[in-house]
């Protein structure tokens, strides 16, 4: 059977913007490139400044304390770097993207050859938001938590968080009062991320949420992803415009496009021969779908490096005002 994508609704009074699907399809790029790459920079400058004014610094030594813990790419994009023992993390503050995790000198994060890594588009690669909506809808494909600066809350050696609010550009999408936090924690054994949501206001909203996961491999003929699939529903999204099946393998192994959400699978194992090394994808709270993609055949994407396994909400979350919700995922690397 078909079935359709769920998707946030907006409420007609929430925005005096109109959506279509014409003008949701050109949402993110009905700004000029000159509007949105000012208006990213000036995000960023606030980005820095909120961080040392909570530091105690002042906003006057923003530049002087953001060298200390805020590094940046030779695009202008800014990161962040934790180190743990022999492992290290790399988390942008665009799109709270977490681009590189090592762990004994091997890295299990992928960032695709033909990434962007200068503002002009979301970082294709990482551990990438999509929030409020996971793919099309209402509003942009995969909402707009990928394609913003978020604010620096704090940062340690070994931890940051990281924080979205409501901005002009979000309320033309999404007229809501959210919080969004993202916490990530590396210690010498795993990678720990945390994601909340925050209802800031009075009334009802829902959203989607997921973490479009992008992990490296040795080559796709070495990899298989165990886990609770065997008997499990999935949406095949390359089938028409999306048909239900029931997965027979308990083991997925990857020879064709791939573009499949797995329903109440929530614990894949990616296991690498080429490697030598399997890696635990832990969803510990929220979290309760995985879906998995790959471009199979694209050399221009670097198919045969990477496959998404991603952590997703598919069915939307109903947020009461005051309330919040967690997804919490982990990424435990172990040798064969």
């Amino acid at each position: 059977m078909k079935l359709s994508i769920p998707f946030v609704l907006l409420s007609a009074a929430s925005s005096a913007f109109a959506f279509s699907p014409s003008t949701s399809a050109s949402l993110a790029t009905s700004a000029s490139s000159s509007a949105l790459f000012a208006s990213r920079k000036q995000q960023k400058i606030v980005s820095r400044t909120n961080w040392a004014e909570a530091k105690g610094y002042g906003a006057a030594l923003a530049e002087e304390t953001s060298a200390s813990g805020i590094l940046t790419n030779d695009e202008g994009l800014e990161y962040i770097k934790l180190t743990s023992g022999n492992s290290s993390a790399e988390i942008y503050l665009y799109g709270a993207d977490v681009t590189s995790y090592i762990k004994d000198g091997v890295e299990y994060i992928a960032v695709r050859p033909d990434a962007k890594m200068d503002g002009s588009k979301p970082i294709s690669g990482g551990l990438s938001h999509c929030f409020p909506q996971f793919g099309p809808g209402e509003i942009q494909q995969h909402g707009f938590a990928r394609n913003v600066n978020w604010d620096v809350v704090s940062v340690d050696d070994s931890s940051c968080v990281l924080q979205l609010l409501p901005s002009d550009y979000t309320k033309e999408m999404w007229d809501k009062d959210f919080k969004c936090t993202f916490t990530v924690s590396l210690n010498d054994e795993q990678l720990d991320t945390k994601m909340n949501v925050e209802n800031c206001g009075e009334e009802a909203f829902d959203f989607q949420a997921a973490l479009h996961s992008y992990f490296t491999v040795s080559s796709l003929e070495n990899l298989e992803i165990t886990g609770s699939f065997e008997g499990k529903e999935f949406l095949n999204k390359m089938v028409g415009e999306g048909e239900m099946q029931t997965e027979e393998r308990s083991t997925i192994t990857i020879s064709e496009e791939y573009d499949r959400v797995y329903t109440g699978v929530n614990d894949p194992v990616l296991v690498d021969s080429g490697k030598g090394k399997k890696l635990n994808v832990l969803n510990t709270a929220g979290w309760e779908d995985t879906v998995v993609w790959n471009p199979y055949g694209n050399e221009g994407m670097g198919f045969n490096e990477f496959v998404c396994v991603e952590s997703v909400k598919f069915d939307p979350v109903t947020l009461e005002g005051g309330a919040s919700w967690d997804g919490d995922m982990a990424l435990k690397p172990e040798d064969l």
